[in-house]
């Protein structure tokens, strides 16, 4: 695993009060690892250290259902990346029942190159109903989504989500390597249309890095924070915080918790970000500073851009109600497919 300096680790917590953690978290900018706070949860409790232990809990809950599992071979040493050509990736994607994946991961303890297997992003309710009857956190109230991941051996290249995040550590130890959003230049982000689960990573290897090639990252270094999460241990990434993940046991799980900022309205960023790329990135210099003024003053600035204007007169400058809000979005999709 990486290491770095210990005077970088993640703030620690040892509170249990939900609210004082939601007090927190209200105005938490860093991210926070609260000790042992799902430790009487009964899925960390059950102490699971391997695929067959895994299986003998999980099967209370788990439906037939199949999920999409990731597969790299040992060369890949955990990490899901790209291939060398870099016109594809190092790992195949597949689909089984959860009970299957995790027989094919007990198989890879005794193989003489193991294979890497990994199950992201997977709805709790929706696979493993009444998992969260014992082992939920009631008060993160606003959640928009709580999933599982699991697998044995893997790496996950440094990312971003837009939402907070909680993640608890259910089995096995992770290690996170996180960096503030304004290091993203030193972080040699690759493609953001092309990516191995969804979001854009650092093209940088971790665990053998190459200050020839990425000689920046060494200032991204310089910003890191980093944290052993243990099972029973909560850590909170703020949304935009690039965090690189490695689990290195046999049997690793984890459950988090999604949720949008007060007065978001469920459109992603990300989507403006491309439509932004390809309308303005081509212009030049004069009029990409035009409408960078012009995005400072309608989004990214603290005052409000239409005080001046009658409330009912407003629109898109003032508060959208549900219906507001559709007949914006149409009007979006109406212009884009023209």
């Amino acid at each position: 695993m990486l290491s770095l300096p210990a005077t970088q680790s993640v703030q620690t917590e040892e509170s249990s009060d939900s609210g004082a953690i939601l007090g927190m978290l209200a105005s938490a900018d860093q991210p926070i690892l609260f000790k042992g706070l799902v430790a009487d949860w009964s899925a960390v409790q059950a102490t699971m250290t391997d695929p067959a232990s895994a299986r003998a809990f999980l099967s209370r809950h788990w439906i037939a259902d199949p999920v999409t599992a990731y597969v790299a071979e040992s060369a890949a040493n955990g990490r899901f990346f790209y291939n060398d050509a870099f016109n594809g990736f190092n790992f195949q994607a597949g689909s089984a029942p959860l009970e299957q994946v995790l027989i094919r991961m007990e198989e890879q303890q005794a193989a003489a190159e193991p294979l890497s297997i990994y199950v992201g992003s997977t709805a709790v309710d929706r696979w493993l109903p009444g998992f969260r009857e014992q082992n939920d956190l009631a008060w993160a109230d606003r959640q928009s989504l709580v999933s599982f991941w699991l697998g044995n051996r893997s790496v996950v290249s440094a990312h971003y989500d837009f939402p907070d995040n909680l993640a608890c550590v259910v089995a096995g130890q992770r290690r996170f390597t996180l960096f503030p959003p304004e290091q993203i230049a030193n972080l040699y982000v690759g493609p953001i249309d092309r990516t191995p689960s969804g979001q854009a990573i650092s093209l940088v290897d971790f665990n053998h890095i190459d200050l020839e090639r990425f000689p920046l990252f060494e200032r991204a270094l310089e910003s890191a924070l980093w944290c052993d999460a243990e099972p029973g241990d909560v850590l909170f990434i703020p949304g935009m915080w690039w965090h690189h993940v490695e689990a290195d046991a046999d049997f690793n799980m984890l459950v988090n918790y999604w949720w949008l900022p007060e007065g978001a309205t469920g459109i992603s960023p990300i989507d403006a970000l491309r439509h932004a790329m390809l309308a303005m990135r081509t212009l030049p210099e004069r009029q990409r500073n035009a409408w960078s003024t012009l995005f400072d003053h309608y989004v990214f600035g603290n005052g409000d851009p239409g005080e001046h204007i009658p409330e009912h007169a407003r629109g898109v400058l003032g508060p959208l109600d549900e219906n507001g809000l559709r007949q914006e979005l149409a009007f979006l999709a109406n212009r884009l497919n023209r």
